[in-house]
């Protein structure tokens, strides 16, 4: 049972995960009871690397932070300091909005990019719910208690965060500021905690892998809710298997499928599906370290989700629960999916591919935070054993500090300024965003909209020079 909640979001220069900046970063702790116990609202200037998209600028309407005397790194340590401090007496549940895809991905890579430790959500007993996938679930399965806004009238629906929080009343006046957005889902919350409380309670307590593996291995089969292209599926599943060697990855079985027409089905055929993938297959791969969509069917206050009868969807799951031999060649088929991922050009791409820093790097990362001497953070930068964090030292240096920096260090840090700025590439492209800025012009009509593009073109004219 977690007592206090961590709502968090960011406003950033762009949608690119690797090279886009968090410029603001809005975080609410509150209790159990959503009671504001503490906030935290803080911005940065964009790296002298970083390409403002006029477009993303537009909708977080942030250019104030162009002239921030914040440093990006003193930003993400102030942050990482926050975070610790509310937790550090108990465990706290993370809670974001459509966080897993984008929020902490970039959270996670800024820390890291910072030498500071990225994983402070989902360590030290630590919880992490993504509210989207949540309202994937309510979406799917009860929307006659939390009502789902339509799509421009219907029949499709919305679940951007303003819409929903202007569904239930909630001020949206001032969407896409962070603090503002953690309000927004602090109400939702409200909401959702108040009409159904034990679905809003399990999933805090699938927050967290021990969480989601009690509720996998219950007694009754699972209700997967998902909404895609603005029309919401529903799914009566159960574990059928995992990767071992991947502990996160597990499968689904899809119980609208008649078990005796799949179960028998040899090692090739079943390892099709894995392969495949699909929303139309008997089995459904997901991650256990990120939100799923998916509450006990006991929560159900209707029986008619599913063409099914539910005592025919649950005989079904215990034959599947049952056969050993299936669950087997599942997460044999699971083992062997072939998973080609391209090793990352950039160093902002490694955090998950390089392996974690050692026990010497580590203590070197403590000392690097806690001096101001460039000659000393120069000698730490140049005593990592992985060459990553030297290259990331060399760029907290350079883009914090002015006088005695080596030649050396000096160089490699305008090769990368001129790289990102004067060329094109996965980054963007300043010609490209002014060529953008000037379409825009013409189109916006809006005075503010206005300020925003012109206030942009001119961070990037600036960069040029």
């Amino acid at each position: 049972m977690f007592n206090k909640f961590v709502f968090y979001d960011t406003e950033t220069t762009g949608i690119h995960k690797d090279f886009s900046q968090i410029i603001q970063c809005g975080s609410i702790l509150t209790d159990s009871n959503f009671t504001n116990l503490d906030e935290q609202n803080i911005g940065s200037s964009p790296l002298p690397w970083i390409i403002p998209q006029p477009r993303a600028m537009l909708t977080n309407k942030k250019i104030n932070q162009f002239k921030s005397n914040t440093s990006h790194y003193q930003m993400m340590k102030e942050i990482q300091h926050k975070w610790k401090e509310w937790a550090i007496d108990e465990p706290s549940v993370f809670i974001t909005y459509n966080g897993h895809a984008f929020d902490e991905e970039l959270i996670r890579r800024q820390l890291w990019c910072n030498l500071l430790e990225p994983y402070i959500t989902n360590t030290n007993g630590n919880g992490r719910l993504d509210l989207m996938l949540m309202i994937h679930n309510i979406a799917s399965f009860f929307s006659d208690e939390i009502s789902i806004p339509f799509f421009e009238g219907g029949p499709s629906y919305s679940i951007k965060l303003e819409h929903l929080a202007s569904e239930h009343g909630i001020d949206v006046s001032d969407a896409h500021d962070a603090i503002s957005d953690c309000k927004f889902m602090i109400g939702l919350c409200k909401k959702i905690k108040k009409e159904l409380p034990e679905v809003f309670e399990s999933f805090i307590n699938i927050s967290t892998k021990d969480g989601i593996k009690n509720l996998l291995y219950s007694e009754e089969f699972l209700a997967l809710g998902e909404v895609h292209r603005r029309h919401a599926f529903q799914y009566p599943v159960v574990i059928c298997g995992a990767d071992n060697s991947r502990p996160n990855d597990i499968c689904f079985y899809d119980l609208s499928f008649d078990p005796d027409e799949i179960l028998d089905l040899d090692f090739t055929e079943i390892n099709k599906m894995i392969q495949g993938g699909g929303r139309d297959l008997p089995l459904k791969k997901y991650k256990i370290n990120k939100t799923i969509p998916v509450c006990s069917s006991k929560y159900l206050n209707k029986k008619d989700h599913f063409d099914i009868d539910h005592d025919e969807l649950q005989r079904r799951a215990e034959i599947v629960k049952n056969n050993k031999d299936f669950q087997t060649k599942v997460s044999q088929a699971m083992e062997d999916r072939l998973m080609n991922f391209p090793e990352p050009d950039y160093v902002e791409g490694t955090i998950y591919s390089g392996g974690f820093p050692s026990y010497r790097d580590k203590d070197l990362m403590q000392e690097f935070h806690a001096c101001e001497d460039v000659e000393h953070l120069v000698k730490i930068s140049r005593n990592f054993e992985d060459d990553r964090y030297r290259i990331l030292a060399e760029r907290i240096i350079c883009s914090n500090y002015d006088a005695d920096i080596p030649s050396d260090v000096q160089e490699r840090y305008l090769a990368l300024t001129h790289e990102r700025t004067q060329t094109d590439g996965k980054w963007g492209s300043i010609e490209k965003s002014l060529n953008d800025i000037e379409k825009l012009l013409n189109e916006k009509e809006d005075k503010e909209d206005q300020i925003i593009l012109k206030a942009t073109k001119e961070k990037l004219l600036s960069m040029k020079q």
